[in-house]
């Protein structure tokens, strides 16, 4: 799931560029950054429901400017990676296929980051197969389905799936919360609103009105550094209920001040500070053994 900022949405910083990702799954467009300096790891960012790569945008400089290479991907279906019609294509199964491709693609071993509903398959992507991955951040990604207020509004848009085209999807939502952007940014919004898949956003969105508990199941992956992030007042699942699921799990835990349920859009100077924190406490790759779990609040 995703919000808008009142900042640019689009421009690049220094360093960072348009590309395409080749795998044998076939080719992801995605945002890479590179920094100057020797790359210290490889992060691999996965958007939420109705979002696109380009909410990482905010990150990426200050994440280059720790020493990490990002790169950030448009989901099958979504924004720039177009996907095929057939709902069997965008199955969670599917879409975990299509990470484990796309860490294949980069490699070296990853730090994954999934944002919302990108944070549901970036762990079932860890529970199909651990070992591409040197962590897992979960971006204001819940243990299960969605909190009551935003299942209402999945519902609703559903429903409007069923029955009306994207464009008058996007002039009802507009109507009901106009973009906080620039008028120019906004209709990039727009655009990108289209180039959206209707079969995708229907599929993963009953797949968030589903998803099943499955923190147990990831807190046996024990030798894998988790890292659960979000903010003070996400309102896609209560803080309450992360807090838990992160002591569930011994994650490390930070909890973004003054942040809804985007806090890479948000607070973005804080929620880089956090990830790149948390990565650079890790052990190299081939390194015994994780940091213990710890919490903080940025």
């Amino acid at each position: 799931m995703s919000d808008e900022t009142s900042l640019s949405l689009f421009a690049l910083p220094p360093g960072a560029r348009r590309t395409t990702l080749p795998t044998r799954r076939g080719e992801f467009a995605a945002l890479e950054a590179a920094p100057e300096t020797p790359v210290r790891g490889t992060v691999l960012l996965l958007p939420g429901y109705t979002g696109s790569k380009d909410e990482f945008i905010p990150l990426l400089r200050a994440v280059t400017d720790a020493g990490y290479r990002a790169v950030a991907v448009d989901g099958r279906g979504q924004d720039a990676t177009t996907g095929p019609d057939e709902e069997s294509a965008y199955a969670q199964e599917a879409l975990v296929a299509d990470v484990l491709a796309q860490a294949e693609a980069l490699a070296v071993p990853v730090h994954l980051l999934g944002h919302s509903m990108g944070g549901q398959v970036a762990r079932a992507a860890v529970l199909t197969d651990r070992r591409p991955f040197l962590s897992l951040t979960l971006m204001s990604s819940g243990p299960a389905e969605v909190g009551d207020e935003r299942a209402f509004l999945l519902k609703l848009l559903l429903d409007a799936l069923a029955t009306m085209t994207m464009q008058q999807i996007w002039d009802v939502m507009q109507q009901l919360k106009p973009s906080a952007t620039t008028p120019a940014d906004t209709e990039l919004l727009r655009q990108r609103w289209l180039r959206n898949s209707p079969v995708q956003l229907r599929v993963a969105g009953t797949r968030l009105l589903e998803e099943p508990d499955r923190t147990d199941e990831l807190a046996a992956v024990t030798a894998l550094p988790v890292h659960v992030l979000y903010g003070d007042r996400d309102d896609a699942w209560a803080p309450d209920l992360l807090a838990d699921m992160a002591r569930r799990l011994d994650a490390h835990r930070t909890v973004v001040a003054d942040a809804e349920h985007s806090p890479n859009l948000q607070q973005p100077a804080a929620t880089a500070a956090a990830l790149t924190s948390f990565w650079d406490a890790l052990p190299a790759a081939g390194d015994d053994g994780p940091p213990a779990g710890s919490t903080r609040r940025s």
